[in-house]
């Protein structure tokens, strides 16, 4: 995939999804920015090279629209403040995969938790923990991204689910480390994330993979 063609971005003035959209700036991409509507939004990040697309991510219509003349999509969606709803991770990914199909696009790179789950999994036992917590003190968001998981294999398309420990908004850009099995680090750079997510634009690597991501 050749610079300057157009990447469709959901969560980008997000904790992970603005450093994201910086960088896509940097390496010369035009970028289709989905924002929600909003009468008093003071963080609408201007440059030539966006194009704001006002809508919801648990909208069909909106994602439509936002992926239309794109040549990926990128997701870094959170719950946001105020929160969307706790299935939005499912709902969203339902509306994108739908879209893609329509409009012939082929790439999807998304973000995730450390709590999805996949056959290839030697979680630690730290981890396996820290997934057990979240079930229960988020069950409804936690079981939505494994849906959100279940769904993306299930589909055609060429996806990337990202798996992360804690992300820490630093510019700083360290060394990372990937595998498919366990996540053995703490912390992932925002800088690095975003890297890497623009790394796999062109990257066939994880191509319908779930890897796991982080900084040293």
């Amino acid at each position: 995939m050749q610079k300057h063609t157009k990447i469709a971005v959901i969560g980008g003035t997000g904790k992970s999804g603005k450093y994201l959209v910086r960088e896509l700036i940097k390496q010369g991409y035009f970028i289709k920015l989905l924002l929600r509507p909003s009468t008093n939004r003071t963080d609408t990040p201007k440059h030539p090279l966006i194009e704001i697309i006002e809508g919801n991510a648990n909208d069909y219509q909106s994602i439509s629209t936002l992926i239309d003349g794109c040549e990926a999509v990128i997701s870094t969606l959170g719950m946001g403040i105020p929160a969307s709803e706790k299935t939005i991770f499912s709902q969203s990914t339902t509306n994108i995969i739908r879209a893609m199909n329509e409009h012939q696009i082929r790439r999807y790179v998304v973000i995730t938790g450390l709590n999805v789950d996949t056959i290839w999994d030697k979680k630690s036992d730290k981890n396996l923990m820290a997934t057990r917590w979240m079930y229960e003190n988020f069950p409804i968001s936690t079981a939505d991204k494994q849906t959100e998981y279940a769904l993306l294999i299930a589909n055609n398309i060429d996806w990337t689910l990202v798996r992360l420990p804690l992300i820490e908004q630093t510019d700083e850009q360290r060394q990372t480390q990937t595998s498919l099995e366990d996540c053995e680090g703490d912390k992932v750079s925002a800088t690095d994330l975003a890297h890497f997510l623009i790394e796999q634009l062109t990257d066939k690597t994880f191509i319908r993979q779930a890897p796991f991501l982080w900084s040293l």
